[in-house]
Parts: C-alpha cells; structure tokens; sequence
C-alpha cells in the first residue's frame, strides 16, 4: 500500500469514526499469507459494520421499552394449541410489518401472548425497525399526562415514528371516554400505515366492558382487524405454569 493510499485511509477512518480500526493488529495476525492489505481492509470495515449494526440494534432495542427480554429460544412453541410452528416462524420473519399488516392476540392468562409480543419486538429491532412497548394502561395514561401537560402532539409523533407498536394487557382494566378515544387516535392513526400487536385476555364481544361507547368499541376492532392475524392462544394448560417470568 502507497503512502498516498495509507495517507487517505487514515482520513476517512478519522472522518467516519471508525473506533473498531483499533483492533487492526488482531486482523493482522488471523490473516493468511497468501492475503494482502485489500483482505486486511475488508475485515477491518467488516468489523466495524457488525459493531455498528449491534450498536444500532442495542439503541432500538432499549428505545422500544420493553418490560423485559424474552426470545423464541425461550419458547416453547408447541405449547401453543391452536398457532403451528411454521406460522409463528412466518411472523418472527417480521414480514407482516413490511406488509403493514397487525396481529391481535386473544387468550386467558399466562398463554405466552407478552412473550411471543416482545419476542416479535426484539426481531424486529434486529431487523432494523423501530419498536414501541407499552402495556395499555401505561399507554393510556401516559397520552392523558401527556396532553395535561401539552405534549400531547410529541408523544403522538414519537409513537407514530414507531413501525410496530405492541399493546400489552388491553383487559380487566376500564378506560374512561376521555382515555377511549386517545387510544382509539393512536391506533386509527396507523391504520394501514404501521403494524401494532395488541394482546387482550378478553373476547372481541367483551370489550365492550373496557370502553365506555359503543359505537368507538366497533371501530377500534375494525380497525385492529382489518388487514391482521388473528392468534387464538386459549390455552388449558397455561404457558406461565411452566414457564419462569411475568407472561
């Protein structure tokens, strides 16, 4: 390698940042002779764009916040009575978020919906998209503390940045007319246009007892239906049974 050629490398190194060209002298020594400075290069920049796609997906990862980490490798799929494994590897392939589409998951307790919900999310920030967690009560109240304190419009802006947007938890808990038609906004407002997951211990045709109208109660479902995966996740045998950790 020629100074000149030495000289400009060593600039765009400064220029770009590229704190994993430290590590050179390893590259050096995991080279084969018969390899020259071009192979050298190569694995220098192959080193810093796995750091960098990590670091990324770290950021993603702590931005979603999630409650928890939990992974597919932690499931135990074939608990699962009424989903087959080859549809529950198509989701975590993560198309249905380029395809904008949503997942609705219904099931009495301890079924493994948060875990397949985070499991999902944490695909997804390794993919490179960008996640938002919330339980539904959290949601709720964060978007009426929010609009008290006339953030409203920012916290909507940050949730809508959002390709996936999980719902944890929308069960048992009653919203009043006010915190109904925040959450209906958010959601409407993806429709079509990003994915959520939302996960509910309740039928469709109880939900009713959730929302204080109606007529909002039907909307929401249209909307959370069109264009979803419905999962039946009914269990009489309750993933949380033996499974360690808050489902």
């Amino acid at each position: 390698m020629n100074h000149t050629l030495e000289h400009t490398i060593d600039i765009y190194a400064k220029h770009l940042k590229l704190t994993s060209f430290n590590q050179y002298q390893d590259v050096i020594r995991q080279l084969d002779k018969a390899q020259g400075y071009e192979d050298f290069l190569l694995q220098l920049l192959k080193i810093e764009y796995d750091n960098r796609s990590e670091k990324s997906q770290q950021r993603k990862i702590k931005a979603a916040g999630f409650p928890y980490m939990k992974t597919f490798d932690e499931m135990d799929i074939c608990r699962f009575e009424h989903i087959s494994e080859p549809f529950i590897k198509e989701l975590a392939s993560c198309d249905f978020i380029k395809k904008r589409q949503n997942i609705v998951m219904v099931g009495n307790p301890g079924t493994g919906k948060t875990h397949l919900s985070i499991a999902l999310g944490l695909k997804a920030c390794i993919q490179g998209f960008n996640v938002k967690f919330f339980t539904a009560a959290n949601l709720a109240n964060e978007l009426i503390e929010a609009q008290e304190y006339k953030k409203l419009i920012r916290l909507e802006k940050q949730i809508a940045k959002a390709h996936l947007l999980i719902i944890d938890e929308l069960s048992y808990l009653t919203f009043n007319r006010h915190q109904s038609e925040l959450l209906f906004k958010v959601i409407a407002d993806r429709a079509e246009r990003q994915s959520v997951i939302v996960s509910t211990n309740l039928k469709f045709s109880d939900w009713l007892s959730m929302f204080e109208h109606q007529t909002m109660v039907t909307a929401l479902i249209d909307r959370l239906t069109f264009r979803s995966h419905v999962l039946n996740m009914n269990s009489n045998n309750p993933y949380r049974a033996e499974h360690a950790g808050k489902e």
